[in-house]
């Protein structure tokens, strides 16, 4: 087995957490452009129900304004997610920048020094470190399921379906 030392683990800790955090981004645009389409299919059901009481005019100005609605929440989310998207990558990016320099900076503090104290600190920071990674590892795994979940690429199963949602369905 081989032994890896603290940065590497804290490394992968970092990875980790960014890629549970993109998942967790992910799984939100894709419910937010779920619902974006269930409001366009919900609202050209209402308008084609209540089409023979309007006029041509107002049918047209009911779509026009479900149009525009739906493409501004659209391009809000996409904004919102694309800039989480962004500071999630920055930051662990950054993380990971500052822990090998921090890691340089401490082998270097030995070698002035000759105090080992920080190199024996690691060591026994290990085991603790790795199990935390382990568990950020399920996490991120889990996160990865929920996101495909959501996008509908893998099919949840569906328990008890209330009347209501029978009905809706069959509308």
């Amino acid at each position: 087995m081989s032994t890896k030392n603290l940065s590497a683990v804290v490394t992968d800790l970092i990875e980790s957490y960014g890629n549970t955090s993109r998942n967790v981004i992910n799984a939100y645009r894709t419910g937010g452009e779920r619902i974006v389409g269930f409001m366009e299919q919900r609202w050209e059901r209402a308008l084609e129900a209540s089409s023979p009481k309007l006029t041509a005019e107002v049918i047209d100005n009911a779509s026009a304004a479900q149009k525009l609605f739906g493409s501004y929440y659209a391009q809000g989310l996409a904004l919102a997610t694309n800039g989480c998207d962004t500071v999630v990558n920055e930051i662990v990016k950054l993380a990971g920048q500052g822990l090998q320099r921090a890691a340089a900076n401490a082998s270097r503090f030995e070698e002035k020094t000759g105090v080992t104290a920080l190199s024996k600190l690691a060591a026994a920071s290990v085991p603790a470190a790795v199990l935390a990674s382990k568990l950020a590892a399920q996490l991120e795994e889990k996160s990865g399921e929920l996101a495909r979940k959501i996008a509908g690429d893998e099919a949840a199963p569906v328990r008890n379906v209330s009347a209501f949602k029978k009905a809706r369905a069959a509308a």
